[in-house]
């Protein structure tokens, strides 16, 4: 029986605002395989990303239980929940989120620099290569086009071997053809790693390269669909 990677069970995320409480997500339930590929699409303000922040251990939920790797992280600390991350965990986010000061190198080996591990630098030149900017390594983010930017991103999402990787709308920030590069890195890798992937898109094509898509609206999911891929 597959491993199951991530459990939400009933996630409500409720904000305080001056009008009164803002409920942003609604007794959101779902499970992730260990292997599986899950898309979540829908409109901005549909909820996407805050699930994916909640998922990832970012956030608490209001309501709710949210279980990652067997871990409860709800009444989890910061710190814990950032251990968490660090050890399963890889991200790709739509901007980048690269460090302006430090080369492409540098950048990469940030995740296993802060677990203390030695080997950041030759697995991040292998990682490099393996994304296609083994040219590149020594260049600033500023000197980099947002599709090799991305592709800094990539490497540095997989660099810690992670079990379970968050993508948030990764191709967003690119013109088609950047787009149709990442997505065919990102797949490619994610097979090749057997990762198990968590993808927020708005991109109905990109969303039915995955095993399985979850159609959010108004904080809920409204619909669940298996793709051909599956």
């Amino acid at each position: 029986m597959p491993e199951l990677v991530l459990k939400a069970d009933g996630l409500t995320k409720s904000y305080r605002t001056e009008a009164g409480s803002l409920t942003v997500l609604d007794q959101v339930s779902f499970e992730v395989q260990a292997g599986e590929a899950l898309s979540i699409i829908g409109p901005s303000g549909s909820g996407k990303t805050t699930l994916l922040g909640l998922c990832a251990g970012l956030d608490v939920p209001t309501s709710g239980t949210l279980s990652l790797m067997g871990f409860k992280l709800n009444n989890m600390s910061e710190d814990d929940r950032a251990y968490i991350r660090n050890r399963f965990v890889g991200f790709v986010f739509q901007n980048f989120q690269l460090l302006q000061t430090l080369t492409a190198l540098e950048n990469v080996m940030v995740p296993l620099e802060l677990r203390g591990e030695r080997q950041a630098l030759p697995l991040a030149k292998k990682w490099l290569d393996r994304v296609g900017l083994a040219e590149r390594m020594n260049h600033y983010p500023s000197q980099l086009s947002g599709g090799e930017q991305q592709r800094v991103a990539l490497a540095r999402a997989f660099m810690t071997a992670p079990r379970i990787l968050f993508a948030d709308e990764p191709t967003g920030n690119l013109d088609g053809e950047n787009a149709e590069n990442i997505t065919e890195r990102l797949f490619q890798i994610n097979r090749e790693e057997k990762t198990t992937l968590v993808l927020v898109t708005h991109n109905l094509e990109l969303a039915q390269k995955t095993d399985r898509i979850l159609r959010m609206k108004g904080g809920r999911i409204i619909e669940e669909s298996r793709t051909t891929r599956a």
